[in-house]
């Protein structure tokens, strides 16, 4: 299969390089210095699970230079998603599938709207990394790295089950297709939005706000808020879910920290409208409130604006 990840940062790069490194024929789509350094030095992954380097590596910065492919993996932000949609056209074909690894659940909706309905699946990750420098990721937590895909009736398809395949044998990667995708994506939403949303509002990494009685409960109120509003919504998400995601977060290295809220501390655009903004407003689109994502929310939706460039202060 030829596969393409759009997008090499801490997430593409690091399931792109897995694949690579196993021999799977990889292509990325990346950009800028990244692109220079991992074309002219390879791409360097440093994991707690064993470092290595892929070179050399097959990348671009024109998805129109490749043409069709079998399988796209959507590896940017959230908030990217629609103009990824519109760059990854002239890799899709009628054979091709394209899977969104973003956080939240609204990803697939916004690729379908470009690329139609038929070449999107349902899809997410867990993995805790991040780009050092250029050329160069670190994964540091949320292990074993766990990639997850489906259709999005839950038809467990021929073509499916052919992407799966390609981890078979891949190292430092957990692959699986959920018996309910949307459950699943939701059951992440669960789990990186009340991580993100306590991280990014008290400024402290994870071992911090879960073992003081106070956050903590704050945490807890946010995770059960997603289960309310996804119930809501004809979502089957459970109590056992929800418990799986308080015993993951609750082992998560004590330094851990999630990319929404490195963003917005560094002052840069992030997920907060795909995370807490949307269990908010997913939620008020059926009658359930979410007060503690609300209060997250609309606590940090200044400095996400003044990192848009939509207000000054």
């Amino acid at each position: 299969m030829r596969i393409v990840f759009f997008g090499a940062g801490g997430v593409g790069g690091y399931f792109g390089g897995r694949l690579a490194q196993a021999g799977r024929d990889v292509t990325f789509i990346a950009r800028g210095r990244h692109l220079e350094a991992m074309r002219t030095r390879g791409l360097r992954v440093d994991s707690i699970n064993g470092d290595f380097v892929v070179h050399p590596v097959q990348a671009v910065d024109d998805p129109a230079r490749l043409g069709p492919v079998d399988a796209v993996f959507v590896a940017v932000k959230a908030w990217q998603v629609p103009e990824a949609a519109r760059l990854i056209r002239p890799l899709v074909g009628p054979e091709t599938v394209v899977v969104p690894l973003q956080n939240g659940v609204e990803a697939p909706s916004m690729l379908a709207d470009v690329l139609g309905q038929a070449y999107v699946l349902g899809g997410f990750c867990r993995i805790v990394s991040y780009i050092v420098e250029p050329g160069h990721l670190r994964h540091a937590g949320g292990n074993p790295p766990y990639i997850a895909f489906g259709e999005l009736d839950n038809t467990r398809s021929e073509r499916v089950l052919r992407l799966l395949s390609i981890f078979e044998g891949v190292q430092g990667v957990v692959a699986e297709v959920p018996p309910d995708i949307q459950a699943a994506m939701w059951g992440k939403l669960m789990q990186i939005s009340a991580w993100s949303g306590m991280g990014a509002i008290t400024r402290a990494p994870a071992g911090v706000w879960r073992s003081l009685p106070e956050t903590r409960q704050m945490w807890l109120n946010a995770v059960y808020e997603v289960l309310a509003v996804a119930q809501a919504r004809g979502i089957a998400l459970t109590e056992e879910v929800a418990q799986k995601v308080i015993a993951y977060v609750d082992k998560l290295p004590p330094d851990a920290t999630a990319s929404m809220q490195r963003d917005i501390l560094d002052g840069r655009p992030s997920e907060l409208e795909y995370q807490n903004g949307a269990v908010v407003r997913l939620g008020r689109e059926v009658g359930v409130d979410a007060p503690t994502h609300a209060f997250i929310y609309y606590s940090l939706l200044p400095q996400e604006m003044k990192a848009r460039g939509q207000i000054d202060f």
